[in-house]
């Protein structure tokens, strides 16, 4: 019989009514990408219910029971990886699984970030406490500890190839248990034999198999995937709403934006976008000052925002799927069912997670090259706008030069675009020879995420330039409360400045959500739906 775990997946798309959750069960509850960052920082709590407890109890019980007969079980009674013919005793079994974590804690290169680091932990404690794992109740009661007292430990972001799951990461994430690594603590790194002693904190024995399952699985990849739904949903309505700036500027069309036209190839994205836009330029007085203005088409970066912006939309669903699934799946190798039925299988492997997460770095990527190219047409002096958007220019470059900024940005995403999940490098003597690099194609989508929102700040200082030069005229209210928050933070250029200081706060703007924030809370007061009936796939929950 299959775990039940596999039976509690939810449909694709489906929001859960969980933004009312009062306590989160680990094993037992869904998890979605919004419920674990919302434990991960704090503002829901996570337990570990009676239920939970059970299947825990008996999955470990299952591992003494393996141990006791001395039936051979990978990592358990054996080595790791080639050397899972060596057998290894009854009496060594508990130096075993603390010898793996400190083997395996190979990370280099800068921590990730603490958020990720505890969404780590939420994600391999809901994993662990389905009860496959053979894991004691006591090591995750400990690993909640940490979480809940906010001893979160620093982890390396580079050394993991995602194909055992996150090796090296998940070995680094565990080391505190035995009182090795390190912890962020009161806002600095620590030594966590340092942080115990003050916190009165003593390290734990491992079980048998207890180290294996903490290290194998998904989790770093995972925790990524979590972040890169965060930030580009952030990313995405930016650009819907720095776009339709840029196009109230360009004076374009919203024919191509029509319900009608989108029913005709109905994506999801390109609806929601179509939607969105419509929603944002309605009761403007500039696409009103043109409505007989004899223009033909405008071009593709305007005209095809929907499905160029929807298709990013739609990448971001499919990611969306695939995490989802992932949060609520067994990642760990052995699988235990009960003390006669264990499976050695690949459950830990990154390829069904590697692959969405290089798709969204691209779909990602391609949100900067379309606003990169509304910026040139803002800067090329058509449609009643003044060249480089200066009146004054020869003395004074303009915005020619932030441009240059957008366009070095756009170039250095493409570079980020190979994909990490097309390579592999066998290891482990060749018992691992064929890894997914899916913690490569994470950590990759996230950097060209925050390359965009800079880019998409470029838009966002050359739109709100572009839009004074139209006035008297205003556009609708929601795209007016968006300038307004502009102009009280970035002035009105008529001569050079240091402009990298403008991209900068225009750049907080974005990353910090203020600007979609603002937008949806102007939508509140004016009764406006931006995304009609589209926000339930725009869920994180």
């Amino acid at each position: 019989m299959l775990p039940n775990v596999f039976n509690r997946i939810p449909f694709p798309f489906l929001v859960l009514n969980t933004k009312k959750m009062k306590q989160f069960k680990f094993g037992i509850d869904t998890l979605t990408a919004g419920l674990a960052i919302d434990i991960a920082n704090g503002r829901l709590t996570g337990i570990i219910d009676e239920e939970a407890k059970c299947k825990i109890f008996e999955s470990y019980q299952a591992i003494e029971t393996i141990v006791d007969r001395r039936t051979t079980l990978y990592g358990v009674n054996t080595g790791f990886g080639p050397l899972c013919t060596t057998i290894i005793s009854k009496e060594e079994t508990a130096q075993l699984q603390e010898n793996i974590l400190k083997s395996h804690s190979v990370g280099i290169g800068d921590p990730i970030s603490k958020e990720l680091s505890a969404l780590m932990l939420v994600l391999k404690l809901h994993a662990l406490s389905q009860g496959y794992s053979g894991i004691s109740f006591n090591t995750l009661e400990f690993i909640l500890m940490l979480l809940n007292r906010k001893l979160i430990p620093v982890v390396p972001s580079q050394g993991s190839v995602g194909a055992s799951g996150d090796l090296a990461p998940l070995a680094h994430l565990f080391l505190p248990l035995i009182g090795f690594g390190e912890i962020y603590y009161k806002g600095k790194i620590t030594s966590t034999g340092e942080v115990f002693a003050k916190e009165n904190i003593k390290p734990i024995k491992l079980g048998p198999k207890e180290g294996l399952a903490l290290i194998n699985g998904t989790q770093f990849m995972a925790a990524h995937a979590v972040k890169i739904l965060e930030q580009l949903k952030n990313a995405m309505d930016a650009a819907d709403i720095t776009g339709a700036m840029s196009l109230e500027a360009l004076l374009g069309s919203v024919k191509p934006f029509r319900e009608e036209l989108h029913q005709l190839r109905p994506y999801i994205g390109n609806k929601c976008v179509a939607h969105r836009l419509t929603t944002f330029l309605k009761g403007s007085e500039m696409v009103d000052s043109h409505k007989n203005c004899g223009r033909v088409q405008d071009p593709y970066s305007l005209r095809c925002m929907p499905q160029v912006h929807g298709a990013t939309r739609n990448a971001w669903l499919h990611l969306k799927d695939i995490v989802h699934t992932e949060l609520n799946s067994v990642t760990d190798n052995p699988i235990v069912l009960d003390a006669d039925n264990t499976i050695s299988g690949g459950n830990f492997h990154g390829q069904p997670i590697a692959l969405p997460l290089d798709y969204a770095a691209y779909a990602a990527a391609e949100l900067g090259n379309i606003s990169d190219r509304r910026v040139f047409l803002l800067l090329e002096g058509k449609e009643g706008l003044p060249l480089l958007l200066m009146k004054n220019t020869g003395i004074n470059s303009g915005f020619m030069i932030p441009q240059y900024t957008s366009a070095a940005l756009v170039s250095e995403n493409k570079a980020f675009c190979f994909p990490a999940s097309a390579d592999s490098i066998p290891t482990s003597l060749g018992q691992e020879d064929h890894v997914s690099m899916g913690s490569i194609s994470g950590r990759k989508a996230l950097m060209i995420i925050k390359n965009l929102q800079k880019i998409l700040a470029v838009e966002l200082t050359t739109a709100a330039q572009a839009f004074d030069y139209r006035r008297p005229l205003k556009s609708g209210k929601l795209l007016e409360t968006c300038h307004e928050l502009i102009r009280s933070k970035i002035d009105h250029a008529e001569e050079d400045r240091v402009f990298s200081n403008d991209i900068n706060t225009a750049f907080e703007i974005i990353k910090s959500n203020e600007l979609t924030e603002k937008i949806n809370a102007q939508s509140e007061i004016e009764n406006i739906n931006i995304q009609g009936e589209y926000n339930e796939y725009f869920s994180l929950y």
